[in-house]
């Protein structure tokens, strides 16, 4: 086992122990070289562990003295309460306020709480860029042709060996290539879809796909979804009859983070192709897991071919490469029909690129540093949000991924917790835009995708004090 692994998992560990109160406030750890004897490992892996502890403040050290654990691992805010949104289809969403925030990108100085990507000095911009010289100088035609309507073959391959890592088993034949992830889901509920049909989804779900479903004439169905586990499973099979399509973000969703537990997946799965109704899987963050290894997908538990599953690079290494796939099962010629019809082709440049990029190794040395790096952020966010923000805020546990999602009084209303912050420089996402219910008003979502510093911890505590003057 690499170094990497052994070190990510032992801190993983003590992470746990601080967590769950076994290792408390003030408890001493064991020496250094007490963790070299009984966890077998050199000198200099054990020093990285503890560094690691201690960048995130959950251990201290104190000279002549040892590490301790920090009162600052314990700053843990209750969970927000599971959604409830009303059993009727959903109508109403803020394209305004939609637009608002996410029109006002380009602003200089601000400080974006509410653009859900990881920043670019997160990402490996320098390789990609020799990736992009390569890929330019081995495509045929210099990459001025079109690609054969599957998509790229090299990218279709890289995507293909990397399912077994949650429990797939693709060929390159299975997949189809798009524009990203949205692209993705675009041409499936396309494909599989008419004005008036409904699709269920879980509450609150990416604004994105939910203007999306509305623009298509579909009826949204929202069902009740816990902060941790994702969709209620007794709602959903309340609904089955009823619903023409489901579409679930199975690992660390945007914005609660929740991410489906194996036996929830299989029972999904199951429960959908029993009743012939398509299940189309966003499956964005997976690779950005802060535990031991990243979580299954719903299609690993596909059988017939019922699952759509969709992904891209969009959240972990590209975001304006626009490179996403879709494994589409038994509907594969529908999506072929859809993607001829809507785009003909992918770009054969960005995605040869991204093709090298996860055949040289270099993608999964990029996604254990950002999921340390997003793993620390989120310790981070979490105490500070704890410490600074107003008394009844609840705040998600999120095992994976981007987004924090935040509940504060019932009284505080986010929207104008918003326009007040975008005047100090600090960009938020209320919480009314992930939904087309009347819900989430004291909510927002907060990505951890900025490098941490101490600018951004003061930009966090101001936020939370304009909170508590609302």
């Amino acid at each position: 086992m690499k170094k990497d692994y052994i070190y990510q998992q032992i801190a993983q560990k003590i992470t746990q122990l601080i967590r769950n109160g076994v290792l408390k406030p003030g408890d001493k750890l064991p020496s250094i070289r007490t963790i070299c004897q009984e966890q077998g490992i050199s000198m200099n892996t054990a020093k990285r562990i503890y560094l690691d502890l201690e960048s995130k403040a959950l251990i201290t050290a104190k000279p002549q003295s040892g590490y301790f654990v920090t009162k600052a691992g314990h700053r843990q805010l209750p969970l927000p309460a599971a959604s409830k949104p009303s059993g009727k289809d959903s109508r109403s969403i803020p394209d305004q306020l939609i637009s608002k925030i996410y029109g006002g990108t380009e602003r200089k100085g601000v400080t974006f709480f509410s653009v859900g990507v990881p920043a670019p000095e997160l990402l490996p911009v320098a390789k990609l860029n020799k990736c992009l010289l390569k890929a330019s100088r081995e495509l045929k035609d210099s990459s001025t042709g079109y690609e054969p309507l599957p998509g790229n073959e090299k990218l279709r391959h890289a995507v293909a060996r990397r399912s077994f890592m949650w429990g797939g088993s693709l060929s390159p034949d299975d997949i189809i290539t798009t524009n990203g992830g949205m692209n993705a889901i675009s041409l499936c509920m396309l494909a599989l879809t008419k004005p008036g049909d409904t699709i269920a989804t879980e509450s609150p779900l990416f604004s994105g796909i939910l203007q999306l479903a509305q623009s298509m004439g579909l009826r949204v169905l929202e069902l009740p979804t816990d902060p941790q586990t994702g969709i209620d499973l007794k709602a959903l099979k309340a609904v089955v009859k009823n619903i023409n399509l489901c579409l679930l973000v199975s690992n660390f969703s945007t914005p609660l983070g929740c991410c489906m537990p194996d036996e929830h997946k299989k029972a999904v799965v199951q429960l959908l192709d029993q009743h012939h109704v398509p299940l189309i899987e966003d499956d964005l963050y997976s690779d950005l897991y802060f535990g031991a290894s990243r979580p299954s997908s719903c299609k690993a538990f596909d059988k017939t071919g019922n699952v759509l599953w969709c992904s891209s690079v969009s959240k972990t290494l590209a975001p304006g490469y626009r490179v996403g796939w879709v494994s589409p099962g038994r509907y594969k010629e529908q999506l072929l029909r859809m993607k001829y019809v809507h785009m003909l082709s992918t770009s054969p440049l960005m995605q040869e690129a991204i093709a090298t990029f996860l055949e040289n190794g270099g993608y999964d040395l990029h996604l254990r540093k950002l999921r340390d790096t997003l793993h620390t952020n989120c310790i981070h966010y979490t105490n500070t949000i704890a410490a600074h923000f107003p008394e009844g805020t609840r705040i998600s546990r999120p095992q994976g991924g981007l987004s924090l999602w935040v509940e504060l009084h019932k009284d505080i209303d986010t929207t104008e917790l918003y326009e007040q912050a975008i005047r100090q420089k600090i960009s938020i996402s209320p919480g009314r835009m992930f939904t087309l219910q009347q819900q989430f008003d004291n909510c927002l979502r907060l990505s951890m995708g900025l490098p941490w510093s101490e600018q951004l911890q003061r930009k966090l505590q101001q936020l939370g004090r304009i909170a508590g003057n609302l």
